[in-house]
């Protein structure tokens, strides 16, 4: 869980049977009032697990609607029941979270008792290793964008950037999620992409970022878009939150996107700029951005930015044009591998949970 998120759906295998997941149960808040959404996870809670019909119980996301405690209380029928557990580490930080305790500890009450770990890069399943003392499966991250759509996006784009042609740039700080860091970021990107012959640089907010009064609202990151905006190489696009298809229209109108993250560990957002053609910039902000797939580096952590590591990452990146991209087959071959290798995972981790 949750099944309806991009990276759950693309777990399945295009053709033949899969693992049947079950739907994802509407949520309701701390009222009772259905949120309209999948949020908070019904499917952790113990009183859920104790009834419901499933074999084995694949927590993804979402688990910081629960405590530690909470937490215990589910693996505790999950183990009654026999019923298998298998965790994915996508987050080692979590993004919303400014402060990592409490992510932490609910990792120490999931990792230890799962029947199978499973992480996206080598270098997370390091830490793993070293934190609980659990070696987890390695799968790589699967395409974020439908495989069917991936050569109609890539027909809109311009061809291939050759080197030291002019560069779009864009990021997008969305709703300052706590991981983002538009504050320390936007004067030094700004004066990066202005410093390469005919770049261009679109910054994408969230308008709920630049409204007075929203829950969002940032009157210091507000400032800065206004001066960066006054830039006539630089364009400041304020929006709701895209639906999919805009979301893939904007990022295949760049030639680069710009990772904003303080901290991190991997990114769909990187995934999805590989499906489409658009080359990565990333922070070594502690994650493994690096490992999942080829990209420009710089140093951005919570400590902040080093500028001129950004100019050099924006500059290897003009210097060199556009990256060889990874083709529909290569993507469509993955899925295969990646439905392959959870297929396998469900298997041990029932046999692990029936042995018990």
């Amino acid at each position: 869980m949750p099944s309806d998120h991009p990276y759950v759906r693309h777990l399945a295998p295009l053709d033949g049977p899969g693992p049947l997941r079950l739907p994802d149960i509407p949520g309701v808040d701390a009222d009772g009032v259905p949120t309209g959404a999948w949020w908070p996870p019904r499917m952790l809670e113990a009183d859920w697990a104790a009834t419901g019909a499933f074999d084995l119980l694949h927590v993804h996301f979402g688990f910081e609607s629960r405590t530690p405690e909470q937490l215990r209380e589910l693996v505790d029928v999950l183990r009654r029941r026999r019923r298998g557990l298998v965790v994915t580490v996508h987050d080692l930080h979590n993004p919303h979270l400014h402060d990592a305790s409490g992510h932490h500890a609910r990792l120490d009450v999931l990792v230890p008792a799962a029947d199978e770990v499973v992480t996206l890069t080598s270098g997370a399943a390091a830490v793993v290793a070293q934190r609980w003392g659990r070696t987890a499966t390695v799968v790589p991250h699967p395409h974020i964008v439908a495989l069917d759509e991936i050569g109609p996006w890539r027909a809109r784009r311009r061809p291939p950037r050759e080197p030291g042609a002019p560069m779009r740039v864009g990021v997008s700080l969305k709703s300052l999620r706590a991981n983002v860091a538009a504050r320390d970021l936007l004067p030094g990107l700004t004066e990066a992409v202005g410093a390469l012959p005919g770049a261009t640089l679109e910054i994408s907010v969230h308008a709920d970022v630049l409204r007075n009064g929203a829950p969002r609202h940032d009157p210091a990151v507000a400032g800065l878009l206004d001066e960066a905006g006054s830039r006539p190489y630089v364009e400041v696009r304020a929006h709701d939150y895209l639906p999919d298809d805009e979301l893939w229209a904007r990022l295949a109108s760049l030639d680069v996107s710009v990772l904003p993250y303080r901290f991190g560990t991997h990114s769909g957002w990187l995934e999805a700029c590989r499906d489409l053609g658009t080359d990565v910039v990333a922070p070594r902000c502690g994650g493994f951005f690096a490992e999942q797939a080829p990209v420009d580096e710089f140093d951005l952590d919570v400590d902040g930015l080093s500028v001129p590591s950004l100019a050099a990452a924006l500059r290897a990146t003009y210097e060199r044009g556009s990256r060889p991209q990874v083709t529909v087959e290569e993507r469509r071959s993955q899925r295969a591998a990646v439905a392959t290798a959870h297929a396998e995972v469900y298997e041990r981790a029932r046999a692990s949970a029936r042995a018990r």
